[in-house]
């Protein structure tokens, strides 16, 4: 038996959010929670009771690499990584991400303060890949392009970690992430290991601008209104990252219009062997929407770590999406799967 549902490299941060949704520029006061993309989608499974762990490092005597630690175990996700010394005021540090949620036609703003930041020093020789996933074992690693696309190191040690989980049949989820300042400059380096990443996945998930930045796979444009319309237009674009990338057998994209920064239309398409599944895109109400895509992964990737038919997987992935842009934290941890089955259902009834 394997020891972990789902494994994840990531680079932990913390994330700075003024109360009651006002703008970052004229605020004094600021929320502080321990963020990132990876750690978000590992939280649904965590929240659950799954065994899931992040592969990381940390700044040797931070206080910020404390919290981040208390808020990592408060969330019951594992996590090893190696303690890299400042080196200095001016040396290593954790990232800063600081959120307006934003609020009716006010958009949201993310500003991601990344200098020094230590994750980028992610390397092959900071881990034993042969016992986490020949001795301890692993259902899931899961990698987001946001890791792969962080630095040189970083880069090369997500390669090795596809190829050491699919040395022992671990399956791979990849979320593509693209992100345009990340890749300028690297785009040939960037495609290459982008692609290799994706040749040995199990699991694809991206949206449109994803596969297409990221891939090459033409798509429809991204953003604007009538996102129900253009569901065809999706299909056709999973269709051909399907030709292109024939190994994985599930493929996975979320549909979101924004009507204002408190409610969107929200769906998703899934591509299963030969099976689709197709949520149309319906109304949920937003406190803060950053965070969803990710728990729309999380909950997808806990429904196929139980073996769940793939359609249930994307429903229950499509619920924790919509739970997680109800709170304000940008990761869900769910009471039970009631909670999110509940949302499915529309049943918003109170419960004694």
């Amino acid at each position: 038996m394997k020891k972990y549902a789902i494994i994840a490299p990531t680079s932990m941060g913390v994330r700075i959010t003024p109360p009651d949704r006002q703008p970052v520029a004229i605020s004094n006061i600021f929320r502080m929670q321990a963020t990132s993309a990876e750690s978000n989608v590992l939280s649904i499974s965590a929240g659950l009771g799954l065994p899931v762990k992040v592969l990381t490092t940390f700044v040797e005597g931070s206080p910020i690499a404390q919290f981040i630690k208390g808020d990592l175990r408060r969330r019951g996700i594992g996590f090893e990584g190696r303690e890299v010394p400042q080196g200095g005021p001016w040396g290593y540090r954790h990232q800063f991400n600081i959120a307006d949620s934003g609020y009716g036609l006010r958009a949201p703003r993310v500003a991601n303060d990344r200098a020094g930041e230590v994750g980028r020093t992610l390397s092959t020789a900071d881990f034993d890949l042969e016992r986490i996933f020949g001795e301890e074992g692993c259902e899931i690693l899961h990698m987001s392009g946001l890791i792969c696309a962080l630095s040189p190191d970083t880069g090369k040690f997500c390669l090795q970690l596809a190829r050491t989980a699919k040395k022992y049949g671990t399956k791979i989820s990849f979320d593509l992430n693209y992100r345009a300042s990340f890749w300028k400059g690297r785009e040939k380096e960037l495609s290459e290991i982008f692609s290799e990443i994706a040749g040995a996945a199990d699991i694809l998930v991206g949206n449109e601008e994803d596969f297409q930045l990221c891939l090459g796979i033409e798509g429809p444009e991204a953003g604007g209104k009538d996102i129900a319309g253009k569901i065809e237009r999706f299909q056709g674009m999973v269709e051909n990252v399907k030709k292109t990338y024939p190994n994985a057998a599930m493929f996975a994209t979320t549909l979101r219009q924004v009507v204002s920064a408190n409610e969107h239309l929200w769906g998703a398409i899934m591509l299963h062997g030969d099976e689709w599944t197709v949520i149309e895109p319906r109304s949920i109400p937003v406190l803060d929407r950053i965070g969803g895509g990710d728990g729309f992964v999380g909950g997808l990737l806990y429904g196929v770590s139980l073996g769940w038919e793939p359609e249930k997987c994307a429903q229950f992935g499509w619920a924790s999406g919509a739970f997680v842009t109800t709170l304000l934290d940008d990761f869900g941890l769910p009471a039970d799967e009631k909670q999110i089955w509940d949302i499915w259902a529309g049943n918003a009834r109170i419960l004694r």
